[in-house]
């Protein structure tokens, strides 16, 4: 237990040294951010994720079944326009991807400026958000995330994806030692999971007390915090600014 609590702590204030440098932290924000903004997606803007795919190419396919509760072309544009983010991300990632605090800085600048377009737009839109409306909040929404979480999968830190814990739960249970691996990692690996369920869950209490603008406004202040850290490691000239 104790080692797993010691990578727990390295994980969120990592020491000197550490070969990731201050990227985990800031990984474990966006982590918060994306279970934020996927509340609000999913609870006000029609069962639409603007983080997690494969929920929307399955939800595509209950649209498909005509299964009630399912806009086919908002999960659909959610899809294209995130791809459009991940294909920013990976353009980001080829003019700056040697140094990876100047990476990291270049996309959550940009991240913020999106979600704050959103936040804006959720402001003046009539809601509920329903037609042209509902697809400027997914472009804005899905473009950002699309760009985090290609910039996340660029940057390389062991179970922080940002958007997806299919994975890293699995190597929970895969990697235990009652399935016979080599070590669960829990300390480290739980903290992602955690961090997803919190944005999630302020996410989710903002939206049901009427207060969905307010859950884009908490995402805007992560950002906007992530985006001063991030600009403190693009200046940074130790190793971990290499990729490993």
């Amino acid at each position: 237990m104790k080692q797993h609590l010691i990578a727990a702590r390295e994980l969120i204030v990592p020491p000197q040294g550490h070969a990731h440098g201050p990227l985990p932290p800031m990984l474990l924000g966006l982590t918060v951010v994306t279970g934020v903004v996927d509340a609000f997606s999913y609870l006000e803007l029609g069962h639409v994720l603007v983080a997690n795919m494969t929920g929307n190419v399955v939800f595509l396919g209950f649209s498909v079944g005509r299964a009630p509760g399912f806009v086919w072309w908002a999960l659909l544009l959610a899809v294209v326009v995130f791809l459009m983010g991940a294909v920013s991300g990976g353009r980001l990632h080829t003019h700056l991807g040697a140094h990876r605090g100047r990476h990291l800085f270049g996309a959550v600048a940009t991240q913020l400026v999106l979600i704050t377009a959103a936040w804006v737009a959720a402001v003046v839109i009539d809601h509920p958000y329903r037609g042209w409306g509902l697809a400027v909040l997914i472009v804005f929404l899905a473009a950002g995330l699309g760009l985090q979480n290609a910039t996340a999968r660029a940057l390389a830190v062991p179970d922080l994806t940002t958007t997806v814990l299919t994975l890293t739960l699995t190597g929970i249970a895969a990697d235990s030692a009652a399935a016979g691996g080599s070590g669960s990692k829990l300390g480290r690996r739980v903290i992602p999971v955690a961090a997803m369920f919190l944005g999630a869950a302020i996410g989710a209490a903002l939206v049901v007390h009427d207060h969905g603008a307010a859950a884009l406004a908490v995402a805007v202040i992560l950002l906007a915090g992530i985006t001063v850290f991030a600009y403190r490691a693009a200046r940074s000239t130790e190793a971990w600014t290499s990729k490993p």
